[in-house]
């Protein structure tokens, strides 16, 4: 299997080469030159494995210059840290509806599971590729890939990571996650700004021949730990495949396939969701959630995408986000593969703040996705009525996700099974859940989860409530156009 970036259709690399450099060289994401499909034989496997048996059997076939039980021992590795043998834990809700709960691993948060096995990637395609330098993971995150990462890289021999979050757009939960980091290869900034600013930071850092010179001199080269990195996103595909078997498992209704429905801001979650669909698991409607920060619900409904909008600090801070960098994949399968189309709406993205599909590429997207959205007080409403209906607590992200399930069965009358991604533990956001349920939210966070934790008799994963003795290690927070500063150590 080679790899090719979405702004060019000639040049191709091996998946060790893609992971390693996170992003081409042009300044596109790298994509399969196909999508291999799920033999019978593979599903046969699926259907009577545990998640790691999938894990392997979806990965092999992506990354087919690792061997298999190069494969298998990092799949075993990468879940050993999760809390539970599951690793992703699918729930029904009410009715048809299920809930694949993402954030059993060590940051509870669904970036655990790409994030976990992400260095392992990046350590052995290092070997692969004969690198003798220090690779430097950059990050940009809106909350929760961060802690992610931190966690994952932490004192990975070989690699390095540098972590840049809006200050003020993030829960108290997350910024203690990612302040108080532990690892001595580790580095943490808040920026003045938001997701986006970070975003753009970032991919300047890594367009800048001259940073790339300078940490070359100290032998140093740059990678990626956000979902434009074909590594982080293909981890991914494997519990939208295992969540078939499961509901198979569980007895549901599956003759007509089932619905994803995925809350998402960078587009990255929901496109992998697009990729099990494209190897055979009988995906029927990807139903895209958004918060208030609506891009790409409007996208799907006017196949224009316009980042020139107001940008809102949600309670579902994750989401919160303009530039959703995955979507490039999807316009490059959209325009079956033409890089020339892809540079185009890029081009003119980075131009104008804006570009419009064709009639065409829209026509296909509507046969996918459905796509709508919640404000914070839709996203309020829905934690609570969920709570007070079925007992079950969601956090800010996974109820936009509960009600725009709901938009979907109004609009269309479809009554498939719909899985839920529930992308983040409710303790990371204790604030809002309280208040969501009919609870004071004042205090300070870890007063929060007390009083969530007697109200909801939902334990707290321990790894948030030992924050509470930890110390702050990087408190300092920089202009968008210092990153490369604090990347290169120079402040």
């Amino acid at each position: 299997m080679r790899y090719r970036s979405t702004r060019n259709e000639n040049e191709y690399v091996s998946s060790a080469r893609a992971i390693l450099t996170g992003i081409a060289p042009d300044g596109g994401l790298y994509i399969p030159e196909s999508i291999p499909r799920l033999t019978d034989e593979d599903v046969a496997v699926i259907m009577e494995c545990d998640y790691k048996k999938t894990a392997l059997t979806v990965l092999k076939k992506f990354l087919t210059d690792f061997t298999e039980a190069e494969l298998s021992d990092m799949v075993n590795a990468a879940y050993a840290s999760f809390d539970t043998p599951d690793v992703v834990p699918l729930k029904k809700l009410s009715g048809e509806d299920f809930v694949l709960e993402l954030w059993h691993g060590p940051t509870s948060a669904f970036k655990d599971v790409a994030l976990q096995i992400l260095p392992y990637f990046i350590t052995v395609s290092a070997k692969k590729t004969g690198l003798d330098k220090t690779v430097h993971i950059l990050v940009a995150t809106s909350g929760d890939t961060g802690k992610a990462a931190l966690e994952g890289f932490s004192d990975v021999a070989g690699t390095k990571i540098t972590v840049f979050y809006p200050a003020d757009g993030v829960s108290d939960m997350q910024k203690l996650q990612m302040t108080t980091q532990e690892g001595e290869n580790v580095r943490v900034s808040g920026i003045a700004g938001n997701f986006d600013d970070a975003q753009t930071g970032v991919k300047r850092i890594f367009a800048d021949a001259a940073i790339a010179e300078k940490l070359a001199a100290r032998g140093e080269v740059l990678s990626s730990a956000n979902s434009i990195n074909w590594g982080r996103l293909v981890p991914q595909i494997v519990y939208y495949v295992h969540a078939w078997a499961e509901l198979r498992k569980q007895g549901a209704a599956l003759s007509d396939g089932f619905n994803v429905v995925v809350p998402t801001g960078n587009f990255g979650n929901i496109l992998a969701a697009y990729y099990a669909k494209m190897m055979g698991t009988p995906i029927n409607m990807l139903v895209c959630a958004s918060n208030r920060n609506r891009v790409l619900t409007d996208f799907f409904a006017t196949g224009e995408y316009d980042k020139n909008r107001e940008f809102f600090t949600t309670e579902s801070p994750s989401m919160d986000i303009l530039i959703s960098s995955n979507l490039e994949r999807l316009l490059c399968a959209l325009a079956d593969g033409s890089a020339e189309a892809v540079r185009g709406f890029m081009k003119s993205l980075a131009e104008t703040g804006e570009y419009t599909v064709t009639g065409g590429m829209k026509r296909r997207a509507s046969e996918l996705f459905f796509a709508s959205c919640a404000d914070d007080a839709e996203t309020s409403a829905s934690i609570g009525k969920t709570f007070a209906e079925t007992g079950y607590l969601t956090d800010t992200h996974t109820a936009v996700g509960v009600k725009v399930c709901g938009d979907y069965r109004a609009a269309t009358g479809d009554e498939r099974p719909c899985v839920i991604a529930s992308t983040a533990s409710p303790y990371k956001f204790p604030a809002a859940v309280l208040g969501a349920i009919g609870e004071g939210a004042e205090g300070d966070p870890f007063a929060l989860i007390e009083r969530l934790e007697a109200k909801s008799g939902m334990p707290v994963p321990a790894r948030i409530a030992a924050l509470k003795d930890k110390a702050i290690r990087f408190p300092g927070v920089c202009r968008p156009g210092e990153m490369a500063e604090v990347v290169l150590g120079q402040r």
